[in-house]
């Protein structure tokens, strides 16, 4: 089958985010077929996962390497919050560093997050004609920001549930 997009293409993945608002929809996300999924699909040459470094998902780190991702790892911080321990590893701004300083490696850019944040990144990146989509893991709980932000190179994951879900 002949690519769609046969350029250089990366991926930036707010691994959290998307970990997470995926779950929450009640289905898991199988990273293997996601990558396959961003290869196949988009010509995906490079996938970065940005996330806190826990030293207990190491086998799960080894995995998603082996799968064919980068990860980009962001130091956590740890507090209790009243009887809760809540661990912290916000990496936005390890994201946009990496789209920047890859800028002129690839061709289009996908970004994956719900986070409206990242905003300003998407209009950035259309004004230089890097965005090739934003990858939302959900319609409902997607940033107004970054819809708008994304205009029509929005995709939805929540649609691609029964293609990525783990059983």
């Amino acid at each position: 089958m002949k690519n769609k997009y046969p350029k250089t293409n990366y991926a930036f993945i707010d691994s959290q985010n998307v970990n997470l608002s995926i779950r929450e929809q009640g289905w898991k996300l199988d990273f293997k077929k996601f990558r396959i999924y961003l290869k196949d699909k988009f010509n995906i040459e490079k996938a970065y996962l940005f996330t806190g470094f826990i030293p207990k998902y190491q086998k799960m780190y080894n995995f998603l390497t082996k799968a064919g991702f980068t990860i980009i790892f962001k130091d956590i911080i740890e507090h209790l919050e009243g009887k809760d321990r809540v661990v912290k590893g916000n990496c936005d701004a390890e994201l946009v560093l990496q789209v920047m300083i890859d800028i002129q490696i690839y061709d289009r850019a996908i970004i994956a997050t719900n986070d409206g944040d990242f905003s300003c990144l998407v209009k950035y990146l259309i004004s230089q004609n890097k965005l090739l989509y934003v990858l939302s893991p959900s319609r409902e709980k997607c940033s107004f920001l970054l819809r708008k932000a994304a205009r029509k190179k929005i995709i939805y994951m929540d649609d691609m549930r029964k293609l990525l879900s783990r059983p």
